[in-house]
């Protein structure tokens, strides 16, 4: 999320109430970001030792860290708070403070072309932008921000642009939300089916790649990157951070966890579950996903081997009635 002008670290650390500040406090600072998306110029936020390192060597340059470290890493501007997470999540709603459906269908601020239709009973939020020969059927919710291209169709009762499912756990097991400031980005020529759910990013964006089409009752989570021309069917569940290349195909109920990479025109069989990054090229079939040629050779060998241990086990019966 980029700030609407930039601002210096000292600037930033009076927003948070920071404790201090370690380095140069003029740096200026023009957006902020989660830290594997991190780019010069934005602030991110560490909150654990073990992360420390990683953030240390990020492009960022300024971050959020509760401890007070002597010098300044890598020339970044530390700014020195008692929970980076929550000074993160207070700058996110600072910047972007969260707006709440008020009856209003269509906000004053979105950009809606011409020629798109919007069918009764949608709500669209602030600063949506439609692009032209796109239809909205009855029900639809476009939230804030929310970018939709060209010729899109977007099914009855479809969610755009809700809350990333993102929670950190405190020592007590309170679970407390980050602020979700991304957006959804929908290129041209997208089909998205009826009930289906694509949450925006929590600071950078969703996006679903051109000519991609989305069956019923799929769900996308919080920075996913869809390619282009991808087929996904029924009941698919996407987790957050997970990247997708183009002309992948995911057939009905597959599950894929987060941050994963489906390799370009890969295609995963119904019901599979994917726990590890696949190759593109290639076919994926069961629970965990493997190659489909593997999966039914292993198949094969189990209707072998039962097979075999009942004709064993008959064998033995018969020679015990013998005997």
């Amino acid at each position: 999320m980029r700030f609407p002008q930039p601002l210096t670290v000292r600037e930033v650390a009076r927003l948070v109430g920071a404790r201090s500040v370690v380095g140069d406090g003029d740096v200026l600072v023009t957006g902020l970001n989660e830290i594997h998306r991190v780019q010069p110029g934005e602030l991110t936020f560490v909150d654990h030792p073990k992360y420390y390192g990683l953030a240390m060597r990020s492009p960022a340059s300024c971050l959020l860290i509760s401890e007070k470290i002597p010098y300044s890493p890598n020339g970044k501007a530390l700014i020195v708070v008692d929970s980076p997470f929550r000074a993160f999540n207070q700058l996110a709603s600072y910047f972007q403070p969260r707006s709440l459906p008020e009856g209003v269908y269509i906000h004053p601020t979105a950009e809606i072309h011409p020629t798109a239709h919007i069918s009764p009973g949608v709500y669209i939020g602030h600063y949506v932008r439609i692009g032209a020969g796109t239809v909205i059927f009855p029900n639809v919710t476009i939230l804030d921000r929310v970018v939709i291209g060209r010729h899109c169709r977007i099914g009855p009762g479809t969610v755009i642009g809700y809350d990333a499912f993102y929670y950190k756990r405190w020592e007590n097991d309170r679970l407390e939300p980050m602020y979700s400031c991304g957006t959804v980005v929908i290129e041209d020529f997208v089909q998205i089916g009826a009930n289906c759910t694509i949450d925006r990013g929590v600071t950078d964006e969703t996006r679903i790649g051109s000519g991609t089409k989305i069956d019923n009752l799929v769900h996308v989570g919080h920075d996913v990157r869809i390619g282009k021309d991808c087929i996904i069917a029924a009941q698919v569940g996407i987790a957050g951070g997970t990247v997708i290349e183009d002309g992948v195909t995911l057939w009905g109920q597959v599950g894929i966890s987060k941050a994963l990479r489906i390799g370009e025109k890969a295609v995963v069989h119904a019901q599979s579950g994917v726990t590890k990054d696949l190759a593109g090229h290639r076919s994926y079939t069961g629970s965990p996903a493997i190659e489909s040629v593997k999966h039914h050779r292993q198949v094969a060998l189990l209707r072998f081997l039962v097979d075999s241990w009942d004709r064993l086990k008959h064998i033995l019966q018969s020679s015990s009635k013998k005997g």
